[in-house]
This record gives C-alpha cells, sequence and structure tokens, in this order.
C-alpha cells in the first residue's frame, strides 16, 4: 500500500507540473489607462469649456492601450524559470575542493609562490555553505589574499577565515614598532637596526649603547602577530656562526 501511494503521489505531482497553468505577470499599465479613461470622461461631461484637457487625456489612453499590447504578460514568469536554485554540497566535498584550489594556488618548490605547505579545515557548516580556516605561512601579502580570493570562489563556501601568516606583514610590523620608537626618542645611540624574518622566528641585528634598549626591542617586537619565537642578535657579530644571543618564547 506504501508504494501505490508513493507512486500515486508521484504521478499526480507530475500531472500537476505539466498541466499548471501560469497567470499574467503584474502589470501598471491597467491601473494607469484606467486613470486616462477617468480623467477623458471627466474632462468630456464635466468640463465642457476646457476641451484640451479630453484631447490630452485621448492620448494618454491611446498610449496607455499600446502598453498594455505590448507588454509581454510572461515576462515574469520566464525570469523565474531561469533563476538557478542554490545548491548545498556536502562539507567533506567543499572541504576537498577548498584544498584543490589551495594547492593550485601554493606551489610546493616554486619560487613564485610559497614553499610552505597550507593547511585548509572545515570549521563549521551553515545553511549558507561551508566555513573554511586557512593556517600556514607564505612570504608575501598578495599570497595570503590570492589564497583567501581563491577559496572563497568554490562552491559551497560561505565565508574564509585566514589565519595565514605573511612574513613580509610580520617584518612591516617590525620596522614600523621601530621606527614608533625611534621618534619617541627611546633608541639615541642605537645604530645599523635590522630585522630577519624566517620561519616565524624574528630574529635582530644591530649595536646598542645599554642592555634596557636591547631588551626594550625585544619587548616590542614579540608581540606581533605571527611571530612565535624572538632571537635578540644585538650586541653580537651576526656574521660570526653560532651567535644566536638570547632568546624569549612569545
Amino acid at each position: 500500500m506504501d508504494d501505490v501511494d508513493s507512486s500515486l503521489e508521484t504521478y499526480q505531482d507530475a500531472e500537476e507540473a505539466e498541466h499548471h497553468i501560469h497567470m499574467p505577470g503584474p502589470s501598471a499599465w491597467p491601473f494607469l489607462l484606467s486613470a486616462f479613461i477617468l480623467v477623458a470622461v471627466v474632462g468630456l461631461l464635466f468640463v465642457p469649456d476646457a476641451p484640451w484637457l479630453t484631447l490630452v487625456a485621448a492620448v494618454f489612453v491611446f498610449i496607455g492601450i499600446l502598453g498594455w499590447a505590448l507588454e509581454d504578460p510572461m515576462g515574469a514568469h520566464a525570469g523565474v524559470a531561469t533563476a538557478r536554485p542554490v545548491v548545498i554540497l556536502p562539507g567533506s566535498e567543499v572541504l576537498d575542493n577548498a584544498r584543490a584550489a589551495v594547492e593550485r594556488v601554493v606551489t610546493f618548490g616554486s619560487t613564485a609562490y610559497s614553499i610552505h605547505p597550507i593547511k585548509a579545515e572545515l570549521e563549521s557548516e551553515t545553511p549558507e555553505g561551508a566555513v573554511i580556516t586557512l593556517y600556514g605561512k607564505v612570504e608575501l601579502m598578495v599570497q595570503r589574499e590570492r589564497l583567501e580570493a581563491e577559496v572563497s570562489q568554490v562552491p559551497g563556501v560561505a565565508s574564509v577565515r585566514n589565519f595565514v601568516v605573511a612574513e613580509d606583514s610580520i617584518l612591516e610590523g617590525a620596522y614600523s614598532r621601530i621606527e614608533k620608537l625611534k621618534t619617541q626618542g627611546k633608541l639615541e645611540g642605537a645604530k645599523n637596526i635590522s630585522v630577519l624574518v624566517e620561519n616565524y622566528i624574528l630574529h635582530l641585528y644591530g649595536d646598542v649603547p645599554n642592555s634596557s634598549m636591547k631588551y626594550a626591542l625585544e619587548r616590542e617586537v614579540v608581540g606581533i602577530p605571527g611571530v612565535r619565537v624572538v632571537v635578540n642578535h644585538i650586541g653580537l657579530n651576526k656574521d660570526i656562526p653560532g651567535n644566536l644571543g638570547k632568546t624569549r618564547n612569545a
């Protein structure tokens, strides 16, 4: 009986879909035409001394008839028919496509893109689609932005949370903080202050007149987003191998 009922419902749905009648779409022309006719009648019956009102209204009545006759009554239905429904893909499939997009952007061993792996994870699934999270490190901020843009275009992705660290942004942040200290007059006597970033490790080089300034520089750069370790080489000869200085873990 269940099979019979389901088959009957399927047949009825198919029959309804086949014989469904589409009514004409909404139109403003009938309302406008009625208003024009009303003005023409009023001018003809109640304002006999002003025939120009009837003549002008008659012109608009003619325009209303043409507009209503030439309008496509099924135009609105055609637009609805061409609209494609939103398809929500399974989260696992969206994640696979996102990882494929990451691999297309980040070519391992290439000088054009990062040589470090980028991880894409499925954070959550929403009615609008999947939320993808990106982790890893690249050399340039433009690579980080390109990764986010490419993953955002993957079908089924609702949003992207980008935690990828760009080394040039770390360098920019470090030098901006050093310049801030200089403008505040806290680096008087410091010479050749430079920064090197490699694998989330920030190296400080240069010469300062005292140890308090040396560690003030270290405290200033240790809070930069993306920096895990600061190695303080200040006061040491960076050309001598093995001079690692003092290390502070962030």
